[in-house]
């Protein structure tokens, strides 16, 4: 057995070593492309939503309490009819309460990462361009896009772009400027889940990127 065996474990670390050899280079592509414009975003109140200060007694003990709805707007400026999508990245990823791709975390309580304060997500709405166009998604960086003419989350895992639904397809337009309503609703964890001993400031945090297509 034992003799039998040796040469053929020879055979298989010489074709081993063969194969090796065969792909021992790979090829490196470099690609991309320089836009001639740019887009500028802003948002409203300085893109900053404020709650206030919520009593502890007002907190359910044992579901999310929902805080009211807050409206802000956010707006592009490009130098010329431009293709482009957004994507809003969670600075404080981790510490929504529910985890949901279209939910952003508040922070943390105490610095207890299992103290998550809760989370809160971002509605689009009224779309108003240059062009007619309608809001679009993507969870796979732009190669499948989906419309949902009343209104989209922004969600962090995704892509949002504006466009059209044309002979079946979805598809961003060049657009050189565009408006839309941002409607914001934040809950906060359940108390039981909290320490709170002391003043606790919500601390979310999103910064939009824009992506040219």
């Amino acid at each position: 057995m034992n003799a039998l065996f040796t040469p053929l474990v020879g055979a298989l670390l010489i074709a081993g070593c063969t194969f090796v050899q065969a792909a021992s280079s790979v090829d490196l592509t470099v690609k991309g492309s320089i836009t001639p414009s740019a887009c500028v975003p802003s948002i409203t109140q300085g893109g900053i939503v404020d709650f206030g200060k919520v009593a502890a007694k007002d907190l359910s003990l044992n579901s999310t309490t929902p805080l009211p709805d807050a409206n802000l707007g956010l707006s592009l400026i490009c130098e010329a009819p431009t293709l482009f999508a957004l994507h809003g990245k969670d600075n404080r990823v981790g510490t929504a309460y529910y985890d949901h791709s279209h939910l952003y975390g508040l922070g943390i309580a105490n610095g207890d990462p299992n103290q998550k304060l809760g989370n809160y997500r971002f509605e689009v709405f009224n779309p108003v361009a240059d062009t007619e166009v309608i809001p679009l998604f993507s969870i796979d960086r732009g190669q499948l896009w989906i419309a949902n003419p009343v209104g989209s989350y922004f969600q962090h895992t995704a892509w949002l772009a504006f466009g059209e639904h044309l002979n079946g397809v979805n598809a961003p337009k060049p657009v050189g400027n565009v408006t839309v309503d941002l409607r914001i609703r934040a809950s906060i964890a359940p108390l039981r889940t909290l320490t709170v001993t002391e003043e606790i400031p919500l601390d979310g945090s999103v910064t939009v990127d824009v992506i040219y297509l």
